[in-house]
């Protein structure tokens, strides 16, 4: 005879274990709601009271938890904490049933409604759906939650639709919508409007004002950083993306550009930037402006203007730096290339000079450059002489300086981008009668198109001439508040008013933001 060893029966995970082994059904149940309004948190809070009661009603079942996501979209299962806290309790063998309302309660994403549903099967673990009456465990339960899941997908994906056309509706009545939580400078009243917190808009405040005085985003980042100084959403580390976002943001003069990016997918809710697919609405004066107008657009100018590289005589081009006051500042005045700053060590002897690039990259220069190398204090020397040079003749330079502003003034267009902008709303006017009679109006089209170009071209020569005006206004100001000489080099000064120092053999020539040149002997 055959020995026989015997295996004792285990605790079976799952509800297909004998009444004997397991008296009760471990039951939990799993409640969501599509929204965090107050009908639907009351909605959240009648599903767990009804389940607690529910399964406790029944005395061969065991409550193993109410499990409930309030507020959290249906159409995928990634930041559902409670559902995915659940299936790890099944997983492990402490659930042996599940209940829930409805499919779309469980899941609005057929992939993932299945998903679950066979990995939980696999368990021998039930998914009960009350109101569609449905077990899992059935034989032609996966049949019917297919096609229940389709229709939850489906209707998911029409109420996705509808939100979409209620924004769009609120966009083009204006209404604007952001989320305060991370945007730095503003709150919210109890109405819901942006209103400036004072003291995050003085660090708006200042990364713009420093932006503009020549300082690099890394620099600006690197700052506040070290003055301890929180992001909008609350942390210590500034990168220099931030900087740039908070810079190009339209909100900080007060309007707001609807609908910058797009949701190209409801189900994973991947959203992408808006470059055509659907209409933006820009909406101007929306709320109080932390930077007047006139800043913001110098700040793009500024932004613009350091994306287009410097191009030197072999047209080779150079990137901008704002890591030192005098960065793309230095010109060679034999070859037109700019200065690089280069740290020397000369026999153990170190020290910090600018030269000359064609000097530094002969192979790729585009003449035997011979201009002098200049030593980074030489260059300090330099521009505390030109400021004192103004302050000597104070008056003189202001009068100067007066004639240029009067200058800058005369030279303004005839048609202002107020008087284009009166036209071009008298011919959208024409251009929709038109339209709607259908009648030709391609010429009006053209038009539109010519006067746009036009608009566009009269803001640009405004922020120029207003620019010219700012740094000549600057530069009077220093001159009337500095009564005296100075007589230690100021990086500060150096990075707001001088636009460019040139090098020759035995002068620089100073040329300030306001136009103003000094030559220095040197």
């Amino acid at each position: 005879m055959a020995n026989v060893t015997i295996i004792p029966a285990r605790r079976q995970v799952g509800n297909n274990v004998k009444q004997a082994e397991q008296p009760k059904l471990r039951i939990a149940a799993y409640c969501r709601v599509s929204t965090d309004s107050d009908e639907q948190e009351t909605s959240y809070e009648t599903q767990v009271s009804h389940y607690t009661e529910y399964i406790k009603s029944h005395s061969e079942w065991e409550l193993a938890g109410i499990f409930a996501d309030d507020g959290i979209s249906g159409t995928n299962t990634k930041k559902r904490d409670e559902f995915n806290r659940m299936i790890d309790e099944c997983m492990a063998g402490n659930i042996d049933m599940i209940i829930t309302k409805s499919i779309s309660r469980f899941a609005r994403n057929t992939l993932d409604c299945l998903k679950y549903i066979r990995l939980l099967k696999d368990k021998n673990i039930a998914v009960w759906f009350e109101k569609e009456s449905i077990n899992t465990m059935d034989s032609k339960g996966e049949v019917l939650i297919t096609i229940m899941a389709s229709l939850a997908q489906q209707e998911s994906q029409s109420l996705s639709q509808n939100v979409k056309l209620g924004l769009q509706y609120r966009y083009q009545q204006g209404k604007v919508q952001v989320n305060h939580n991370h945007f730095l400078g503003y709150t919210k009243d109890s109405d819901g409007h942006l209103v400036i917190d004072p003291e995050q808009a003085e660090v708006v405040k200042r990364i713009y004002l420093e932006y503009l005085e020549g300082l690099s985003m890394k620099k600006i980042a690197e700052g506040l950083e070290k003055d301890g100084i929180l992001t909008g959403a609350g942390k210590t580390k500034w990168y220099d993306s931030t900087i740039n976002k908070i810079l190009r943001n339209e909100k900080y003069m007060g309007d707001a550009l609807l609908q910058k990016t797009v949701t190209t997918d409801f189900l994973t809710k991947k959203r992408v930037r808006n470059t055509g697919a659907l209409p933006q609405y820009y909406v101007e004066d929306d709320h109080e402006a932390i930077i007047p107008k006139d800043i913001f657009m110098q700040v793009q100018a500024e932004l613009v203007r350091r994306r287009k590289v410097h191009t030197g005589p072999n047209g080779q081009k150079r990137i901008y730096s704002g890591n030192n006051c005098f960065s793309q500042m230095i010109v060679c005045g034999e070859c037109g290339e700019l200065y690089r700053r280069v740290h020397w060590n000369n026999h153990g002897c170190k020290s910090i000079v600018w030269r000359c690039i064609s000097r530094l990259e002969p192979s790729r220069a585009s003449m035997n450059c011979t201009s002098r190398t200049v030593k980074e204090e030489l260059l300090q020397e330099v521009t505390v002489k030109a400021f004192n040079r103004i302050l000597t003749d104070r008056d003189g330079f202001i009068r100067q300086m007066q004639e240029n502003i009067a200058k800058a003034i005369t030279t303004a267009d005839t048609m202002s981008p107020d008087g284009i902008q009166t036209r071009l709303d008298e011919l959208q006017k024409e251009l929709i009668r038109k339209a709607n009679s259908k009648q030709d109006y391609d010429a009006i089209a053209d038009e539109i198109l010519r006067l746009r170009e036009q608009k566009s071209q009269a803001e640009a020569d405004t922020r120029s001439r207003e620019e010219t005006r700012k740094r000549i206004t600057e530069l009077q100001d220093f001159i009337k508040k500095q009564q005296t000489g100075i007589t230690e080099f100021d990086e500060s000064l150096v990075r707001k008013l001088i636009q460019q120092i040139t090098v020759y053999d035995d002068h620089f020539t100073v040329r300030f933001k306001s136009g103003l040149e000094i030559t220095i002997n040197a």
